[in-house]
């Protein structure tokens, strides 16, 4: 299982011929990944990420801002707030810049965290990918998938419990109603009919 660990975050802030050693960006985003609230959006959530990355690698046109995107995707999150990855964007783009790595690995890192907010994978060419990375979850044996939608409820415990469910049924609904929920060829061959019996379980369960 591949970590989120400082090593190969070091060695990907090296590859993209950053000025800096990249330590203290990797500190600062272990201390979002880390907040209590946190409950699915942590760095086993990146973790889980980059180990679907690695198997899809050779599929991306630009595999560095990929990873760097998974880095930085959920950096800002809060459950009450509607501009997290507008956040999380502008700080991978900050972050970035002030290393002086490039103004084009700056836009396609943006681009492609900000495909993750409403999985739109026109946004960059390599955003199916990486809108299938993140996805992946909806598609894991019933264990994996039930632990993280009972995760994602914690990370909602502020909200009421018919509300909750609503919504959250509502959401997955929007996911099965695709023709495709995923993207990519190798995702949709790993994933996609998992996921919709994951999902419908799970918008039976909320229903009922």
């Amino acid at each position: 299982m591949t970590i989120a660990s400082r090593e190969r975050w070091t060695k990907l802030w090296r590859e993209i011929g950053a000025e800096d050693d990249g330590l203290a960006v990797y500190e600062e985003l272990v201390s979002y990944y880390s907040e209590p609230h946190r409950v699915y959006h942590n760095l086993n959530h990146i973790a889980e990420c980059l180990n679907e990355f690695d198997t899809a690698r050779n599929s991306a046109q630009q595999p560095l801002p990929v990873e760097l995107a998974i880095w930085f995707h959920d950096a800002i999150y809060d459950t009450r707030a509607a501009n997290n990855e507008e956040k999380s964007a502008e700080l991978a783009q900050k972050r970035i810049a002030d290393a002086k790595a490039g103004g084009k690995l700056c836009a396609s890192v943006f681009a492609l965290v900000m495909a993750t907010k409403a999985h739109d994978s026109s946004l960059h060419a390599d955003a199916p990918l990486l809108v299938d990375i993140d996805l992946s979850i909806l598609g894991k044996p019933e264990d994996r998938f039930w632990e993280y939608e009972s995760q994602i409820r914690h990370e909602y415990d502020w909200v009421p419990e018919a509300i909750f469910a609503a919504k959250r049924a509502e959401i997955l609904e929007r996911f099965l109603g695709r023709e495709r929920i995923y993207s990519t060829k190798q995702f949709v061959d790993r994933y996609e009919k998992q996921a919709r019996a994951n999902l419908q379980a799970s918008i039976k369960k909320l229903k009922s």
